[in-house]
C-alpha cells in the first residue's frame, strides 16, 4: 500500500477543510503527524509489521474522522471526490526511492521555493528587490530567512543570478 500518497492526499484533505474554514481537531492532527513519522521510520526497514499496524490504525482515524465530517459539512459529492484519491492512493505501491517535496507551511501548493539567509554582504533588501525583479514572492520566517518563492524556471534563475552577482554557493 502507498501510505506516503494516501498520507498526502489526507494531508490535502485538511489543508481543503481548513480552507473552508474547518477546525480539525488537535488528535486529528496528531494521528496525521504520526503516521507521517512512522513512514519515514518505515523506509528503511519495510519489514516491521507493529509500524505498518499502527500506520494503518493512524491513517484510518484520519480518513474516518475526515469523510465523516466532509459529507456532514460539504456533502456525500465531496466524499466521493475524496474517497476516489484515497483508493487510488492507496493502490499506489510504496517506492522506495519516492523523492518527496518538502512542505512549507503558507506557501501555495506546487510553488517552488529558495531559503536564503541574509548576511552582511547580502541585506535583505537586496534580497527582496532581486526577488521582485525576478517575478517571486518572499516572506520573512522567523529564524531571521527570507523564503523566495514562485514558479520553478523563476526561483531557478534567481538562484543563478544571486550566485553570479554575488559569488555564493548552495548550501543543503
Amino acid at each position: 500500500m502507498g501510505y506516503l500518497a494516501v498520507w498526502k492526499i489526507q494531508e490535502e484533505m485538511v489543508a481543503d477543510f481548513r480552507k473552508r474554514g474547518k477546525t480539525i481537531p488537535e488528535k486529528i492532527m496528531n494521528d496525521l503527524k504520526s503516521a507521517r513519522t512512522l513512514i519515514k521510520m518505515l523506509k528503511p526497514n519495510t519489514n516491521q509489521e507493529d509500524t505498518i499496524q499502527k500506520i494503518e490504525i493512524y491513517l484510518t482515524n484520519v480518513e474516518s474522522y475526515l469523510v465523516s465530517e466532509g459529507e456532514k459539512l460539504f456533502g456525500t459529492e465531496y466524499v466521493n471526490e475524496w474517497l476516489k484519491h484515497l483508493s487510488e492512493a492507496s493502490k499506489k505501491k510504496a517506492e522506495p526511492d519516492e523523492e518527496e517535496t518538502r512542505f512549507v507551511p503558507g506557501l501555495p501548493r506546487r510553488q517552488k521555493w529558495v531559503r536564503v539567509k541574509p548576511s552582511a554582504k547580502l541585506s535583505i533588501e537586496k534580497v527582496k528587490m532581486s526577488a521582485e525583479e525576478s517575478g517571486l514572492l518572499y516572506k520573512m520566517q522567523n529564524d531571521g530567512n527570507l523564503l523566495i518563492y514562485g514558479k520553478d524556471e523563476q526561483v531557478k534563475s534567481f538562484v543563478k543570478k544571486m550566485a553570479t552577482e554575488h559569488g555564493f554557493k548552495a548550501k543543503k
